[in-house]
Protein backbone atom coordinates (compact mmCIF):
# COMPACT_ATOMS: atom_id res chain seq x y z
CA UNK A 1 0.00 0.00 0.00
CA UNK A 2 1.62 3.36 -0.88
CA UNK A 3 2.39 5.54 2.09
CA UNK A 4 1.19 8.94 2.92
CA UNK A 5 4.15 10.83 1.09
CA UNK A 6 3.77 8.68 -2.27
CA UNK A 7 -0.06 9.67 -2.12
CA UNK A 8 0.47 13.47 -1.94
CA UNK A 9 3.30 13.31 -4.24
CA UNK A 10 0.52 10.96 -6.68
CA UNK A 11 -2.26 14.21 -5.83
CA UNK A 12 0.49 16.68 -6.70
CA UNK A 13 1.70 15.32 -9.90
CA UNK A 14 -1.94 14.62 -10.73
CA UNK A 15 -2.76 17.84 -10.01
CA UNK A 16 -0.01 19.52 -11.86
CA UNK A 17 -1.37 17.71 -15.33
CA UNK A 18 -5.27 18.99 -14.54
CA UNK A 19 -6.50 15.28 -13.72
CA UNK A 20 -8.36 16.91 -10.71
CA UNK A 21 -10.14 13.36 -10.31
CA UNK A 22 -7.06 11.48 -9.91
CA UNK A 23 -5.52 14.15 -7.44
CA UNK A 24 -8.85 14.32 -4.98
CA UNK A 25 -8.40 10.31 -4.93
CA UNK A 26 -4.57 10.49 -3.78
CA UNK A 27 -5.19 13.16 -1.20
CA UNK A 28 -8.27 11.52 0.16
CA UNK A 29 -6.67 7.97 0.18
CA UNK A 30 -3.64 9.86 2.12
CA UNK A 31 -6.12 11.81 4.45
CA UNK A 32 -7.28 8.58 5.55
CA UNK A 33 -4.03 7.18 6.31
CA UNK A 34 -3.21 10.42 7.86
CA UNK A 35 -6.42 12.49 9.27
CA UNK A 36 -4.01 15.26 10.97
CA UNK A 37 -2.09 16.21 8.57
CA UNK A 38 -2.81 19.88 7.77
CA UNK A 39 -1.19 20.26 3.84
CA UNK A 40 -3.47 17.41 2.82
CA UNK A 41 -6.55 19.23 3.80
CA UNK A 42 -4.66 22.32 1.81
CA UNK A 43 -4.39 20.51 -1.38
CA UNK A 44 -7.51 18.98 -2.05
CA UNK A 45 -9.20 21.90 -1.21
CA UNK A 46 -6.72 23.37 -4.26
CA UNK A 47 -8.46 20.44 -6.29
CA UNK A 48 -11.54 21.25 -5.39
CA UNK A 49 -11.01 24.37 -5.89
CA UNK A 50 -9.52 23.93 -9.57
CA UNK A 51 -13.00 21.12 -10.07
CA UNK A 52 -15.01 24.59 -9.38
CA UNK A 53 -16.15 22.62 -6.14
CA UNK A 54 -15.68 25.34 -3.90
CA UNK A 55 -18.30 24.16 -1.14
CA UNK A 56 -15.88 20.91 -0.87
CA UNK A 57 -12.80 23.29 -1.53
CA UNK A 58 -13.93 25.54 1.38
CA UNK A 59 -14.98 22.64 3.95
CA UNK A 60 -11.61 21.20 3.12
CA UNK A 61 -9.83 24.97 4.15
CA UNK A 62 -11.93 25.06 7.10
CA UNK A 63 -10.69 21.72 8.23
CA UNK A 64 -6.58 22.57 7.57
CA UNK A 65 -7.30 25.91 9.64
CA UNK A 66 -8.78 23.66 12.51
CA UNK A 67 -5.86 21.59 12.84
CA UNK A 68 -3.04 24.11 12.06
CA UNK A 69 -4.50 27.65 13.22
CA UNK A 70 -1.30 29.35 12.56
CA UNK A 71 -0.64 28.03 9.26
CA UNK A 72 -1.29 31.58 6.52
CA UNK A 73 -1.91 29.22 3.84
CA UNK A 74 -5.02 27.35 5.20
CA UNK A 75 -6.48 30.92 5.42
CA UNK A 76 -5.58 31.53 1.75
CA UNK A 77 -7.40 28.39 0.59
CA UNK A 78 -10.32 29.68 2.61
CA UNK A 79 -10.51 33.14 1.07
CA UNK A 80 -9.88 31.97 -2.15
CA UNK A 81 -12.96 29.51 -2.03
CA UNK A 82 -15.28 32.10 -0.72
CA UNK A 83 -14.15 34.76 -3.38
CA UNK A 84 -15.39 31.91 -5.50
CA UNK A 85 -18.64 31.57 -3.75
CA UNK A 86 -18.35 35.58 -3.84
CA UNK A 87 -19.18 35.64 -0.46
CA UNK A 88 -15.93 38.59 -0.36
CA UNK A 89 -16.57 40.10 2.73
CA UNK A 90 -16.09 36.85 4.68
CA UNK A 91 -13.23 36.47 2.11
CA UNK A 92 -11.83 39.83 3.42
CA UNK A 93 -12.40 39.05 6.79
CA UNK A 94 -9.95 35.84 6.44
CA UNK A 95 -7.38 37.67 4.30
CA UNK A 96 -7.00 40.24 7.49
CA UNK A 97 -5.84 37.45 9.86
CA UNK A 98 -3.78 36.04 7.63
CA UNK A 99 -2.16 39.21 7.08
CA UNK A 100 -1.86 39.85 11.08
CA UNK A 101 0.09 36.32 10.74
CA UNK A 102 2.22 37.65 8.21
CA UNK A 103 2.48 41.47 7.33
CA UNK A 104 4.73 40.57 4.20
CA UNK A 105 2.74 37.91 2.48
CA UNK A 106 2.69 40.38 -1.13
CA UNK A 107 0.02 37.52 -2.17
CA UNK A 108 -1.99 37.81 0.93
CA UNK A 109 -2.13 41.53 0.01
CA UNK A 110 -3.03 40.73 -3.39
CA UNK A 111 -5.74 38.70 -2.86
CA UNK A 112 -6.77 41.51 -0.59
CA UNK A 113 -7.28 43.58 -3.26
CA UNK A 114 -8.48 41.30 -5.32
CA UNK A 115 -11.63 40.58 -2.49
CA UNK A 116 -12.28 44.09 -2.00
CA UNK A 117 -13.19 44.97 -5.75
CA UNK A 118 -15.27 42.01 -5.73
CA UNK A 119 -17.11 43.70 -2.18
CA UNK A 120 -17.41 46.76 -3.98
CA UNK A 121 -18.71 44.78 -7.36
CA UNK A 122 -21.10 42.39 -4.75
CA UNK A 123 -22.47 46.26 -3.44
CA UNK A 124 -22.87 47.32 -6.68
CA UNK A 125 -25.24 44.16 -7.68
CA UNK A 126 -27.40 45.17 -4.99
CA UNK A 127 -27.64 49.04 -6.14
CA UNK A 128 -28.86 47.00 -9.67
CA UNK A 129 -31.35 44.83 -8.10
CA UNK A 130 -32.96 47.81 -5.90
CA UNK A 131 -33.72 49.61 -9.83
CA UNK A 132 -36.72 48.32 -11.51
CA UNK A 133 -35.49 48.91 -14.69
CA UNK A 134 -32.45 47.40 -14.36
CA UNK A 135 -32.82 44.56 -11.81
CA UNK A 136 -33.64 41.62 -14.80
CA UNK A 137 -30.13 42.44 -16.65
CA UNK A 138 -29.32 40.03 -13.47
CA UNK A 139 -30.82 37.49 -14.74
CA UNK A 140 -28.13 37.15 -17.46
CA UNK A 141 -24.73 35.55 -16.68
CA UNK A 142 -23.20 37.42 -19.55
CA UNK A 143 -24.39 41.07 -18.03
CA UNK A 144 -23.37 39.86 -14.70
CA UNK A 145 -19.61 38.53 -16.19
CA UNK A 146 -19.34 42.27 -18.11
CA UNK A 147 -20.40 43.81 -14.69
CA UNK A 148 -17.67 41.75 -12.85
CA UNK A 149 -15.01 42.48 -15.44
CA UNK A 150 -15.80 46.50 -14.80
CA UNK A 151 -14.05 46.02 -11.61
CA UNK A 152 -11.15 43.38 -12.05
CA UNK A 153 -10.22 45.29 -15.41
CA UNK A 154 -11.03 48.94 -15.49
CA UNK A 155 -9.28 48.79 -18.71
CA UNK A 156 -12.27 46.86 -20.60
CA UNK A 157 -14.40 50.00 -19.75
CA UNK A 158 -14.20 51.26 -23.50
CA UNK A 159 -15.28 47.82 -24.53
CA UNK A 160 -17.88 47.35 -21.85
CA UNK A 161 -19.85 50.33 -22.89
CA UNK A 162 -20.57 49.34 -26.34
CA UNK A 163 -23.04 47.27 -24.14
CA UNK A 164 -26.44 49.50 -24.11
CA UNK A 165 -27.35 47.76 -20.38
CA UNK A 166 -23.93 48.55 -19.19
CA UNK A 167 -24.42 52.01 -20.19
CA UNK A 168 -27.87 52.20 -17.99
CA UNK A 169 -25.94 50.67 -15.26
CA UNK A 170 -23.39 53.28 -15.13
CA UNK A 171 -25.85 56.35 -15.57
CA UNK A 172 -27.21 54.72 -12.56
CA UNK A 173 -24.62 54.33 -10.37
CA UNK A 174 -23.70 57.70 -11.31
CA UNK A 175 -27.18 59.12 -10.67
CA UNK A 176 -27.21 57.44 -7.30
CA UNK A 177 -23.44 58.95 -5.93
CA UNK A 178 -25.49 62.40 -6.64
CA UNK A 179 -28.52 61.80 -5.00
CA UNK A 180 -26.31 60.41 -2.12
CA UNK A 181 -24.32 63.35 -1.90
CA UNK A 182 -26.72 66.11 -2.83
CA UNK A 183 -29.61 66.82 0.47
CA UNK A 184 -32.48 66.43 -1.27
CA UNK A 185 -34.40 69.21 0.91
CA UNK A 186 -33.42 72.69 2.32
CA UNK A 187 -30.94 72.66 5.01
CA UNK A 188 -32.41 73.26 8.95
CA UNK A 189 -31.46 76.96 10.11
CA UNK A 190 -28.68 76.40 12.09
CA UNK A 191 -29.06 75.90 15.82
CA UNK A 192 -27.73 78.63 18.00
CA UNK A 193 -24.10 77.71 18.98
CA UNK A 194 -24.22 76.16 22.44
CA UNK A 195 -23.88 78.29 25.50
CA UNK A 196 -19.54 78.32 26.80
CA UNK A 197 -19.57 76.10 30.32
CA UNK A 198 -17.35 77.95 32.59
CA UNK A 199 -13.94 76.92 32.80
CA UNK A 200 -12.89 75.22 35.85
CA UNK A 201 -10.84 77.59 38.23
CA UNK A 202 -7.53 76.76 38.47
CA UNK A 203 -6.41 75.43 41.61
CA UNK A 204 -4.47 78.12 43.75
CA UNK A 205 -0.95 77.07 43.73
CA UNK A 206 1.33 77.41 47.27
CA UNK A 207 4.69 79.65 47.32
CA UNK A 208 6.54 76.83 46.99
CA UNK A 209 5.01 75.34 43.56
CA UNK A 210 4.87 78.95 42.61
CA UNK A 211 9.59 79.25 43.19
CA UNK A 212 9.29 75.43 41.46
CA UNK A 213 7.71 76.76 38.35
CA UNK A 214 9.61 79.99 38.18
CA UNK A 215 12.89 77.89 38.55
CA UNK A 216 11.87 75.57 36.04
CA UNK A 217 11.47 78.31 33.45
CA UNK A 218 14.73 79.49 34.63
CA UNK A 219 16.34 75.99 33.51
CA UNK A 220 14.76 75.66 29.93
CA UNK A 221 15.88 79.25 29.32
CA UNK A 222 19.48 77.88 29.47
CA UNK A 223 18.87 74.99 28.48
CA UNK A 224 18.11 76.47 25.03
CA UNK A 225 20.83 78.37 25.49
CA UNK A 226 23.04 74.95 25.85
CA UNK A 227 24.06 76.29 29.44
CA UNK A 228 23.65 73.02 30.92
CA UNK A 229 25.41 73.52 34.43
CA UNK A 230 23.08 76.54 34.75
CA UNK A 231 20.05 74.75 33.41
CA UNK A 232 20.68 71.30 36.15
CA UNK A 233 21.18 74.58 39.24
CA UNK A 234 17.73 75.52 38.05
CA UNK A 235 15.99 72.28 37.72
CA UNK A 236 17.44 70.84 41.18
CA UNK A 237 16.47 74.29 42.56
CA UNK A 238 12.65 72.93 41.40
CA UNK A 239 12.65 69.64 42.68
CA UNK A 240 14.23 70.45 45.99
CA UNK A 241 10.87 72.82 46.27
CA UNK A 242 8.13 70.00 44.51
CA UNK A 243 10.14 67.12 44.94
CA UNK A 244 7.04 64.62 43.34
CA UNK A 245 6.75 66.98 40.16
CA UNK A 246 7.94 64.33 37.48
CA UNK A 247 8.12 67.08 34.84
CA UNK A 248 11.49 68.54 36.65
CA UNK A 249 13.26 65.23 36.76
CA UNK A 250 12.09 64.59 33.14
CA UNK A 251 13.45 68.43 32.16
CA UNK A 252 16.79 66.85 34.05
CA UNK A 253 17.54 64.41 32.02
CA UNK A 254 16.78 66.26 29.05
CA UNK A 255 20.46 67.85 29.82
CA UNK A 256 22.37 64.76 31.06
CA UNK A 257 21.21 63.16 27.30
CA UNK A 258 22.22 66.75 25.63
CA UNK A 259 25.44 66.35 27.92
CA UNK A 260 25.85 62.64 26.41
CA UNK A 261 25.94 61.64 29.98
CA UNK A 262 23.69 58.76 29.31
CA UNK A 263 24.28 56.96 32.51
CA UNK A 264 23.45 59.51 34.45
CA UNK A 265 20.59 60.12 32.76
CA UNK A 266 19.56 56.19 32.48
CA UNK A 267 19.76 56.81 36.44
CA UNK A 268 17.89 59.61 37.15
CA UNK A 269 14.98 58.40 34.24
CA UNK A 270 14.53 55.14 36.77
CA UNK A 271 14.26 57.39 39.93
CA UNK A 272 11.62 59.81 38.14
CA UNK A 273 9.42 56.69 36.93
CA UNK A 274 9.55 54.97 40.26
CA UNK A 275 8.20 58.61 41.55
CA UNK A 276 5.83 58.70 38.79
CA UNK A 277 4.44 55.68 39.78
CA UNK A 278 4.16 56.11 43.21
CA UNK A 279 1.96 59.20 42.49
CA UNK A 280 0.39 58.21 39.87
CA UNK A 281 2.14 60.58 37.25
CA UNK A 282 0.50 61.40 33.67
CA UNK A 283 1.02 58.32 31.94
CA UNK A 284 2.29 60.34 29.28
CA UNK A 285 5.47 61.72 31.31
CA UNK A 286 6.06 57.93 32.44
CA UNK A 287 5.98 57.08 28.40
CA UNK A 288 8.43 60.15 27.60
CA UNK A 289 11.14 58.96 30.27
CA UNK A 290 11.03 55.15 29.06
CA UNK A 291 11.89 56.24 25.56
CA UNK A 292 14.11 58.94 26.86
CA UNK A 293 15.71 55.25 28.20
CA UNK A 294 15.49 54.07 24.47
CA UNK A 295 17.40 56.47 23.32
CA UNK A 296 20.31 56.27 25.65
CA UNK A 297 20.95 53.03 25.23
CA UNK A 298 20.40 53.39 21.26
CA UNK A 299 22.70 56.22 21.35
CA UNK A 300 24.85 53.59 23.60
CA UNK A 301 24.95 51.41 20.57
CA UNK A 302 22.52 48.64 23.00
CA UNK A 303 20.16 48.20 20.37
CA UNK A 304 18.48 45.36 22.14
CA UNK A 305 18.18 47.25 25.43
CA UNK A 306 16.93 50.12 23.48
CA UNK A 307 14.42 47.91 21.46
CA UNK A 308 12.88 46.95 24.97
CA UNK A 309 12.53 50.47 26.18
CA UNK A 310 11.00 51.44 23.19
CA UNK A 311 8.12 48.99 23.28
CA UNK A 312 8.04 49.88 27.00
CA UNK A 313 7.47 53.25 26.35
CA UNK A 314 4.82 52.72 23.85
CA UNK A 315 2.50 50.51 25.93
CA UNK A 316 1.77 53.56 28.18
CA UNK A 317 1.69 55.60 25.70
CA UNK A 318 1.92 55.54 21.53
CA UNK A 319 3.77 58.69 20.45
CA UNK A 320 4.02 58.99 16.73
CA UNK A 321 7.98 59.44 17.23
CA UNK A 322 8.57 56.89 19.42
CA UNK A 323 6.74 54.75 16.83
CA UNK A 324 8.91 55.72 14.09
CA UNK A 325 11.82 55.31 16.41
CA UNK A 326 11.14 51.85 16.94
CA UNK A 327 10.06 50.84 13.81
CA UNK A 328 13.51 52.32 12.40
CA UNK A 329 15.53 50.50 14.95
CA UNK A 330 13.22 47.10 14.17
CA UNK A 331 14.44 47.37 10.92
CA UNK A 332 18.18 47.89 11.80
CA UNK A 333 17.80 44.84 14.66
CA UNK A 334 16.27 42.48 11.78
CA UNK A 335 18.77 43.13 9.25
CA UNK A 336 22.02 42.55 11.86
CA UNK A 337 19.56 39.58 12.15
CA UNK A 338 19.85 38.47 8.62
CA UNK A 339 23.50 39.35 8.11
CA UNK A 340 24.53 37.03 11.11
CA UNK A 341 22.74 34.44 10.19
CA UNK A 342 24.54 34.41 6.67
CA UNK A 343 26.43 31.25 6.34
CA UNK A 344 27.26 29.91 2.86
CA UNK A 345 28.40 26.52 3.81
CA UNK A 346 25.42 25.73 5.77
CA UNK A 347 23.38 26.75 2.51
CA UNK A 348 24.65 24.63 0.48
CA UNK A 349 24.21 21.62 3.07
CA UNK A 350 20.61 22.65 2.93
CA UNK A 351 20.00 22.60 -0.66
CA UNK A 352 21.75 19.33 -0.86
CA UNK A 353 19.29 18.08 1.68
CA UNK A 354 16.32 19.96 -0.43
CA UNK A 355 17.31 18.41 -3.63
CA UNK A 356 17.40 14.89 -2.26
CA UNK A 357 13.48 15.95 -0.86
CA UNK A 358 12.98 17.22 -4.14
CA UNK A 359 14.03 14.07 -6.03
CA UNK A 360 11.79 12.21 -3.32
CA UNK A 361 9.01 13.92 -4.06
CA UNK A 362 8.66 15.08 -0.69
CA UNK A 363 7.97 18.92 -1.50
CA UNK A 364 7.35 20.17 1.35
CA UNK A 365 10.62 19.37 3.09
CA UNK A 366 12.64 20.43 -0.12
CA UNK A 367 10.39 24.01 0.59
CA UNK A 368 11.79 24.11 3.95
CA UNK A 369 15.42 23.48 3.38
CA UNK A 370 15.52 26.04 0.38
CA UNK A 371 14.07 28.56 2.63
CA UNK A 372 16.27 27.56 4.75
CA UNK A 373 19.56 27.78 2.54
CA UNK A 374 18.42 31.08 1.46
CA UNK A 375 18.20 32.92 4.79
CA UNK A 376 22.13 31.69 4.78
CA UNK A 377 22.53 32.80 1.58
CA UNK A 378 20.22 35.50 0.00
CA UNK A 379 22.18 36.82 -3.00
CA UNK A 380 22.48 33.09 -4.67
CA UNK A 381 20.00 32.87 -7.82
CA UNK A 382 20.08 29.37 -7.92
CA UNK A 383 18.00 28.72 -4.72
CA UNK A 384 15.42 31.08 -5.44
CA UNK A 385 15.37 29.17 -8.77
CA UNK A 386 14.65 25.47 -6.62
CA UNK A 387 12.17 26.69 -4.82
CA UNK A 388 10.06 28.27 -7.20
CA UNK A 389 10.24 24.97 -8.59
CA UNK A 390 9.14 23.49 -5.30
CA UNK A 391 6.37 26.00 -5.02
CA UNK A 392 5.52 24.79 -8.89
CA UNK A 393 5.20 21.14 -7.31
CA UNK A 394 3.20 22.91 -5.04
CA UNK A 395 0.65 24.69 -7.26
CA UNK A 396 2.01 27.53 -5.74
CA UNK A 397 2.31 29.40 -8.83
CA UNK A 398 2.41 32.93 -7.69
CA UNK A 399 5.02 31.97 -4.76
CA UNK A 400 6.60 30.27 -7.76
CA UNK A 401 6.92 33.55 -10.07
CA UNK A 402 8.13 35.87 -7.01
CA UNK A 403 10.77 33.36 -6.75
CA UNK A 404 11.52 33.57 -10.65
CA UNK A 405 11.91 37.15 -10.59
CA UNK A 406 14.01 37.41 -7.45
CA UNK A 407 16.18 34.61 -9.70
CA UNK A 408 16.66 36.88 -12.66
CA UNK A 409 17.34 39.77 -10.64
CA UNK A 410 20.37 38.63 -9.00
CA UNK A 411 21.18 36.47 -11.99
CA UNK A 412 19.45 38.26 -15.35
CA UNK A 413 21.42 35.39 -17.40
CA UNK A 414 19.94 32.59 -15.82
CA UNK A 415 18.41 30.65 -18.48
CA UNK A 416 16.81 28.05 -15.52
CA UNK A 417 15.39 31.35 -14.53
CA UNK A 418 13.43 32.06 -17.73
CA UNK A 419 12.35 28.68 -17.96
CA UNK A 420 10.57 28.28 -15.05
CA UNK A 421 9.07 31.75 -14.67
CA UNK A 422 7.61 31.00 -18.84
CA UNK A 423 6.00 28.02 -17.05
CA UNK A 424 4.53 29.77 -14.04
CA UNK A 425 2.88 31.93 -16.56
CA UNK A 426 1.59 28.61 -18.87
CA UNK A 427 0.26 27.50 -15.65
CA UNK A 428 -1.54 30.40 -14.83
CA UNK A 429 -2.60 30.94 -18.44
CA UNK A 430 -0.69 34.29 -19.16
CA UNK A 431 0.65 33.18 -22.35
CA UNK A 432 2.02 36.60 -23.96
CA UNK A 433 4.16 36.74 -20.55
CA UNK A 434 5.23 33.10 -20.92
CA UNK A 435 6.61 34.11 -24.43
CA UNK A 436 8.66 37.11 -23.27
CA UNK A 437 10.03 34.66 -21.13
CA UNK A 438 10.55 31.70 -23.70
CA UNK A 439 11.94 34.23 -26.14
CA UNK A 440 14.54 35.65 -23.67
CA UNK A 441 15.76 32.27 -22.94
CA UNK A 442 16.48 31.31 -26.39
CA UNK A 443 17.99 35.09 -26.70
CA UNK A 444 20.67 34.07 -23.90
CA UNK A 445 20.87 29.90 -25.19
CA UNK A 446 19.63 29.87 -29.02
CA UNK A 447 19.99 25.65 -28.48
CA UNK A 448 18.08 25.45 -25.30
CA UNK A 449 15.20 22.87 -26.68
CA UNK A 450 12.76 23.73 -23.40
CA UNK A 451 12.65 27.14 -24.24
CA UNK A 452 11.95 25.89 -27.98
CA UNK A 453 8.88 23.81 -26.73
CA UNK A 454 7.74 25.96 -23.82
CA UNK A 455 7.55 28.52 -26.70
CA UNK A 456 5.22 26.30 -29.30
CA UNK A 457 3.42 25.53 -26.24
CA UNK A 458 2.28 28.95 -25.74
CA UNK A 459 1.03 28.92 -29.29
CA UNK A 460 -0.97 25.50 -28.85
CA UNK A 461 -2.43 26.06 -25.35
CA UNK A 462 -5.89 25.68 -25.11
CA UNK A 463 -6.49 28.88 -23.64
CA UNK A 464 -9.29 31.65 -23.87
CA UNK A 465 -8.51 34.16 -26.41
CA UNK A 466 -10.28 36.56 -24.62
CA UNK A 467 -8.96 35.84 -21.47
CA UNK A 468 -5.21 35.99 -22.87
CA UNK A 469 -6.10 39.66 -24.46
CA UNK A 470 -7.00 41.00 -21.49
CA UNK A 471 -3.86 39.89 -19.29
CA UNK A 472 -2.07 41.19 -21.66
CA UNK A 473 -3.80 44.36 -21.74
CA UNK A 474 -2.73 44.97 -17.57
CA UNK A 475 1.12 44.77 -19.36
CA UNK A 476 3.59 48.42 -18.60
CA UNK A 477 4.65 47.36 -22.37
CA UNK A 478 1.87 46.53 -24.05
CA UNK A 479 -0.36 49.53 -22.56
CA UNK A 480 2.27 51.94 -23.31
CA UNK A 481 2.37 50.93 -26.57
CA UNK A 482 -1.35 50.95 -27.01
CA UNK A 483 -1.42 54.49 -25.61
CA UNK A 484 1.08 55.46 -27.90
CA UNK A 485 -1.01 58.33 -30.42
CA UNK A 486 1.24 57.07 -33.46
CA UNK A 487 0.33 53.14 -32.80
CA UNK A 488 -3.54 53.88 -32.59
CA UNK A 489 -3.08 55.76 -36.54
CA UNK A 490 -1.17 52.95 -37.59
CA UNK A 491 -3.91 50.13 -36.26
CA UNK A 492 -6.69 52.47 -37.53
CA UNK A 493 -5.01 51.79 -41.36
CA UNK A 494 -4.76 47.90 -40.97
CA UNK A 495 -7.13 47.42 -43.83
CA UNK A 496 -5.04 48.96 -46.11
CA UNK A 497 -1.90 46.17 -46.44
CA UNK A 498 0.32 48.85 -48.84
CA UNK A 499 -0.15 51.05 -45.65
CA UNK A 500 0.74 48.41 -43.37
CA UNK A 501 3.73 47.60 -45.05
CA UNK A 502 5.13 50.74 -44.87
CA UNK A 503 4.38 51.52 -41.49
CA UNK A 504 6.43 47.51 -41.04
CA UNK A 505 9.49 48.97 -42.23
CA UNK A 506 10.43 51.08 -39.81
CA UNK A 507 11.93 48.55 -37.31
CA UNK A 508 10.85 50.57 -34.30
CA UNK A 509 7.62 50.04 -35.60
CA UNK A 510 7.81 46.45 -36.81
CA UNK A 511 9.03 45.18 -33.09
CA UNK A 512 5.89 46.58 -31.71
CA UNK A 513 3.59 45.64 -33.95
CA UNK A 514 5.07 42.12 -33.26
CA UNK A 515 4.22 42.62 -29.73
CA UNK A 516 0.83 42.95 -30.08
CA UNK A 517 0.55 40.48 -32.18
CA UNK A 518 2.31 38.17 -29.57
CA UNK A 519 -0.11 39.20 -27.23
CA UNK A 520 -3.39 38.46 -29.28
CA UNK A 521 -4.55 41.87 -29.50
CA UNK A 522 -3.40 41.83 -33.37
CA UNK A 523 -4.38 39.16 -36.19
CA UNK A 524 -2.90 38.62 -39.69
CA UNK A 525 -4.79 37.10 -41.82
Amino acid sequence: MPSVDELKAQGNAALQNNDTETAIKAYSEAIALDPKNHVLYSNRSAAYAQKSSYSDALADAEKCIEIKPDWVKGYTRKATALEFLERFSEAEIVLNRALEMDPNSQMVKDSLQTVKKGIIYEKTKESVASNPKLAHYLNDPDYCKNLKSFFTNPAAIATLLSDPRMKDTFEHLYMSEMDTSEPTSPPNREPPPPSKAPEPEKPKLSDEQQKALQEKDLGNAAYKKKDFETALKHYDAAIALEPNNVTFHSNKTAVYFEMKDYDQCLKICEEAIEIGREHRADYKLIARLLARMGSCHEAKGELQAANKFYGKSLSEFRSPDVIKKAQTLKKLLDEAEKQAYINPELAEEEKKQGNKAFTDGRYPVALQHYTEAIKRNPTEAKLYSNRAACYSKLMEFPSALSDCEKCLELDPNFVKGYLRKGACHIAMKDLYQAKKAYSKALELDPECGEARDGLRQTYTSDVDPEQARQKALNDPEIMAIMSDPAMRMILNQMEDPKAVREHLANPEIAAKFAKLVDAGLVSIR
